[in-house]
Formats: structure tokens, sequence, C-alpha cells
């Protein structure tokens, strides 16, 4: 394999190991170490590391080497804003110009259902992540900006701990259904303006709960380790 591939899988298998916190805060990361995990030369080791330093994802300090990152509670909010600036573009887009049947029924039949759930043992954070998630970037890829869906994944990927605190209890989850259902019914309805104040509520209320998340990432994280 080239070693510009390996830098590439290197960096991808290190920056999944960040952003689920499997690394805690200030960790070392040596490319002495990283060469004797990897099996490889120090060049794609390096490459990888210089990925992620551009990806914010460590820093790199002077005597130490490079050290795990991890977002504050303002570098957080940024990252909000980011998503914000996007989606609110992404709604709007949609809002004039359509989303494709198909793709609006099949979002619409997924929060229907979930609106449904009404036991306890439904709730499975990781999952309803995963949904909420993919609900988001199905409605960007809808606009047929590639370098658009690509920004919202990056953010997204920062932000995926705080999706995983973001629907805990049946309540949480029916007001997260209903805020797709009303942000698909804008769009459907061509209503630009109730579709952005849709998607402003829907990332309000996952931006309200970024600190307790925050919290609950980090003890996960130290007890984990």
């Amino acid at each position: 394999m080239a070693e510009s591939s390996l830098s590439v899988n290197i960096f991808d298998i290190l920056k999944k190991r960040i952003i689920r916190w499997e690394y805690l805060p200030g960790q070392r990361l040596t490319e002495e170490s990283l060469c004797a995990e990897f099996g490889v030369s120090r060049v794609p080791v390096r490459e990888a590391l210089q990925m992620l330093e551009d990806n914010q994802l460590i820093d790199k300090v002077r005597y130490r080497g490079c050290t795990v990152k991890q977002p504050d509670l303002a570098e957080i909010n940024e990252l909000y804003d980011v998503r914000l600036a996007l989606e609110l573009f992404v709604v709007e887009h949609l809002g004039l110009n359509g989303l494709p049947p198909d793709t609006w029924q099949q979002l619409h039949q997924v929060w229907s259902d979930l609106l449904q759930e009404t036991s306890p043992a439904s709730i499975d954070s990781l999952r309803l992540a995963r949904l909420d998630e993919t609900f988001h970037e199905t409605l960007a890829q809808a606009v047929g900006n590639q370098s658009l869906s690509n920004l919202l994944h990056n953010v997204n990927e920062r932000l995926y701990f705080t999706r995983m605190t973001d629907i805990t209890t049946v309540d949480r989850l029916h007001h997260t259904c209903r805020q797709h259902l009303e942000i698909l019914d804008c769009i459907r309805k061509r209503d630009t303006l109730a579709a952005r104040a849709a998607i402003q509520a829907n990332i309000a209320f996952g931006r309200n709960n970024v600190e307790s998340a925050l919290k609950d990432a980090l003890a996960r994280a130290y007890m984990s380790n």
C-alpha cells in the first residue's frame, strides 16, 4: 500500500478514536508508539498526525510532541454556529427548489414511525444519534453540493458526542420527531421562513444540552480509561 494511503488510513482510525473519546484530553500520541502499533515507518504516521492537527483534533506542544485536543464549550458553540449556518442554507434551498418525493417520504416515514414509540426500552441513544445525523445529512445531500455535504459531515463528527445525549427519554424522542416532521412539512409547503425557524429550533434543542453532554463524555472517557 502506498504511503499516502497508509497515512489516510491511520488518520481515519485515530480520528475515530478521538471523536469517540477513546483517548483522554491531553493524551500524548508519539510517532514511536504509532509506528509500532501500525507497523509502518515514520512518514505515514507523521502525515497522519499533520492531518489530525489540520483538523484541530490534536495540538503540537514543544518538547511534548502531539497531544489529544478535546473541544471546550467555546469551540463546541462555534461548531454549532457553523452547523446552523449550513443547515439554514440547506432548508432555504430545499424550500425554494423542493426535496425529491422519495427522499421526503423516506425521512417522513422513519420519524413518523419513531413517534409511535412509547417504551423506554426503545431508547437506544447510539442508534437514535445515527438516525438524527442521517436526517440532517440526507437533507444536505439533496441540495447537490458535495462541498457543503462534506463540511456538514465533518462538523457532525465533531459534535457526535452531543447527539448521543440528546435523545435519552421517550419525551425527548417525541420532541425530536415532531421537530423533524415539521421541517419536512415546511419544505413540502415551500415555506422557507417556517423551514428556517424549524431548523433553528431543532438545532437549539441539541445545543441547550451541550454543557451536560461535554461533562458526560468526559466522565465516560475517564471511567473507561
